[in-house]
């Protein structure tokens, strides 16, 4: 089997992996396409040891498994839970703690030809949508999962901080909202893309300290971070979606005087990310950079690399 493998922080391009057999509770999924995310990038750079296949925003062929699921498209969700845990059995199986995480902890992922998960992970795409587009079910879900987890205002004064490839999407499911939307952006692309989706961008220095009721910090940096804890006013919220590789400070003392609800938010509903995409209500194919066949899927980490680089899927088989 032809993919990506990733082993003491060198990506390599290999054609003798062992194509994965499913379980009993399993499906084993033909890769049609995968996007390389942040985090595939953090891995590469050594955020985390990680040995084997890399990738978990795609959209397959579920090739065998359960009869039902046979032949149908789908995308599937990363974290892969015991399912017999106290945590599973409280229906939080995304943080069971001996979950694996496709293509980042303990399970082969999505650039290479075949990958297997539990088919209780298993969305289906619904027919009126791309593949390229499906594609960002995974992100998208993250996106969505802000507002899961906090509920603001009608008018309340929601900043995103970044305007990559997770912040666009976060940008544009806020819009949906009842919320006075901002985004700070230091591109000139990504200042366009929110642009063209009437998003209202600056830079840092635009905006006055403490003047939002949410913050959304998306930029990976502390920097970025320094600039979502200036701008959250007394008693507001800071959503912290990014995973720092590096050391982050954080003055918990000014945090603990000013009130600030910190919220970590991780993944999010596939379901609801699937039917936002199928309604064309929100719109991603702007946010495609570049593609890339499996066997340059080298050329297509670099390209993903690149500062300011938005979305590079890699098509992974026909």
């Amino acid at each position: 089997m032809r993919g990506l493998w990733l082993e003491g922080g060198t990506l390599s391009l290999r054609d003798d992996l062992e194509r994965p057999e499913p379980g009993p509770r399993d499906a084993r999924v033909r890769v049609l396409c995968a996007g390389v995310c942040s985090t595939d990038l953090e891995l590469v750079r050594g955020y985390m040891p990680f040995r084997g296949v890399p990738g978990h925003e795609f959209v397959g062929v579920v090739e065998s498994g359960p009869d039902d699921w046979v032949g149908e498209r789908v995308v599937g969700e990363i974290n892969a839970p015991c399912g017999r845990c106290q945590t599973c059995d409280a229906g939080r199986g995304n943080h069971c703690p001996q979950r694996s995480v496709v293509g980042i902890v303990n399970h082969n992922g999505a650039f290479a030809e075949h990958l297997v998960l539990p088919s209780q992970s298993l969305h289906r795409v619904p027919e009126s949508l791309a593949t390229e587009a499906a594609v960002f079910t995974e992100p998208l879900a993250a996106a969505l999962r802000i507002g899961e987890q906090v509920r603001h205002a009608p008018g309340a004064r929601v900043i995103v901080v970044g305007a990559g490839r997770l912040g666009q999407l976060i940008a544009r499911t806020l819009k949906l909202t009842a919320c006075e939307l901002s985004v700070v952006v230091r591109s000139d692309r990504g200042r366009a893309l929110l642009a063209n989706q009437g998003i209202h961008c600056a830079t840092a220095d635009a905006f006055e300290p403490g003047s939002a009721d949410m913050v959304v910090e998306v930029t990976g940096n502390p920097d970025g971070f320094g600039i979502a804890r200036r701008l959250v006013r007394p008693g507001g919220t800071l959503v912290m979606k990014s995973t720092y590789a590096g050391a982050l400070t954080l003055d918990a003392s000014m945090v603990v005087v000013d009130e600030i609800t910190l919220v970590g938010s991780r993944c999010g509903p596939f379901q609801p990310a699937l039917e936002l995409l199928a309604s064309g209500r929100l719109e991603v194919d702007d946010l495609i950079a570049a593609r890339y066949p499996l066997t340059r899927g080298l050329e297509a980490f670099d390209a993903a690399a690149q500062p300011g680089a938005l979305k590079v899927q890699v098509e992974v088989s026909a």
